[in-house]
This record gives C-alpha cells, sequence and structure tokens, in this order.
C-alpha cells in the first residue's frame, strides 16, 4: 500500500505520461506549477523510492525515475481512503452531499447512470 502526498503525486502524475524522466526533466515540468528547485525534487524522489512507489536506472550520468506501482491501483486505494475518511465509506452520502451542493452537472448526472448501468449489465 503506497501513501503519496500532494505533492508526490503531481510527480507520479508525469512519471505515469511517460517513460520516466529525470530530475532535470521533472523539475523543468514543475516548475511552472509549483516553483521546486531539483533539491526538493530529488528529497520527494528519494522518499517515494523508500515507499516503493518509483525507481531510477542509470542512463549515463543521470538517474531517470519511473513508477513502479500501477496508476490504477494507487487511484483505487486513493479513492477508497478519501471515501473512507470523509462519508464513512459510505458512496451514497457522497453522490447525495454533491446532489445537495448543486455541484453536479446534466452532463455528469448522465455520465453516473451510464456507469451505473454498465455496473449493473456486469453483475448479470
Amino acid at each position: 500500500m503506497v501513501n503519496l502526498s500532494d505533492g508526490e503525486w503531481k510527480i507520479m502524475n508525469w512519471l505515469w505520461e511517460s517513460e520516466g524522466r529525470t530530475i532535470t526533466e521533472l523539475t523543468a515540468a514543475l516548475q511552472e506549477e509549483t516553483a521546486w528547485d531539483k533539491h526538493i525534487i530529488i528529497t520527494m524522489l528519494n522518499r517515494m523510492e523508500n515507499k516503493g512507489a518509483v525507481a531510477h536506472r542509470k542512463v549515463g550520468r543521470a538517474k531517470v525515475f519511473y513508477p513502479i506501482v500501477p496508476r490504477g491501483e494507487v487511484s483505487m486505494q486513493e479513492t477508497r481512503g478519501f471515501l473512507q475518511k470523509v462519508y464513512r465509506g459510505s458512496l451514497g452520502m457522497m453522490v447525495n452531499a454533491m446532489v445537495e451542493d448543486k455541484a453536479l452537472s446534466a452532463e455528469e448526472i448522465q455520465e453516473l447512470y451510464d456507469i451505473l448501468e454498465q455496473a449493473k449489465q456486469k453483475k448479470k
């Protein structure tokens, strides 16, 4: 089980989109959004390696970092944790909160109907 901080999610999203990135590439990619320097990225990558989220390989003098956990697995784990923490594990409570807040567009409501219909078909 890998728990990622908000900052680690930013790095992982870049790594999941590529075959791997160097510290220099990650620093450039995240510069505008975060203003992190390479030392912050190095610290975070070391922490993420210790958690088992990323690994690296040497390419010349550079280290190329790549994810070793699938995005779907980490996303599902994060979703379950959020649902448990905020809504005591109740998906219905979460959807109801969104409805009460009028936070769902007509398109999103239709998307939910479609998802539920697909789930229903898979159960048959």
